[in-house]
């Protein structure tokens, strides 16, 4: 096995570290009831809203910009946003103030007004929490970093579920590790937990 070479940011330069949360917007993504049971339970998904609530708390604390994004599919979908299943875990939900947003493709920026919304906020830097890993926080870490924002993805406030592949199934570890590993690369400052962002 070789070793691992170093990663494209930096190679090219980019901060590998986050910016305050004073200094940044949270983006907290999808942290819905659809992913704490049922067929989109998600592995670690306690820890890891846990974890986003002790973030969005902080945030609130040093007065960040926040959005909370929530994913529509539709009635009788798990992502009905009208019914309880769809509805933003109790833990996290938005308080009078912080804006919502909701989407129905897994970048958030596609077909809403987060970006609108962000710069006028004056918003470059941007904290990242919620679901899943390898699809909407993904996505939007990506969509964030073309439009010219400063991504940071919150790792344990992340979490995603095992997948079938060409060759097996991807354990949800495995696949977590990946897409935590290649958003780093390039596209993400990833931190291991919320203590890792300053105030």
């Amino acid at each position: 096995m070789s070793e691992p070479s170093t990663t494209l940011r930096e190679l090219t330069g980019m901060p590998d570290v986050p910016a305050s949360l004073a200094e940044s917007a949270l983006i907290m993504i999808d942290l819905q009831n659809t992913y704490t049971r049922g067929v989109m339970a998600l592995e670690n998904v306690e820890p890891a809203i846990e974890e986003a609530a002790r973030l969005l708390e902080r945030a609130r604390s040093v007065g960040a910009t926040i959005v909370h994004v929530q994913h529509d599919a539709g009635a009788g979908s798990p992502y009905d946003v009208n019914d309880e299943i769809g509805a933003i875990v109790d833990a996290v939900a938005p308080r009078d103030g912080e804006h919502r947003i909701v989407k129905n493709f897994p970048n958030s920026f596609v077909g809403t007004d987060l970006d609108e919304f962000l710069r006028g906020a004056g918003a470059t830097n941007l904290v990242l929490a919620g679901f899943m890993t390898h699809m909407c926080v993904n996505s939007t870490a990506r969509g964030a970093f073309n439009a010219g924002y400063a991504p940071t993805v919150v790792s344990a406030a992340t979490a995603t579920r095992s997948l079938p592949g060409p060759d097996g199934t991807v354990p949800a570890t495995s696949l977590q590790a990946a897409s935590l590993a290649a958003l780093s690369d390039m596209f993400a400052v990833v931190v291991p937990d919320s203590a890792a962002v300053p105030d």
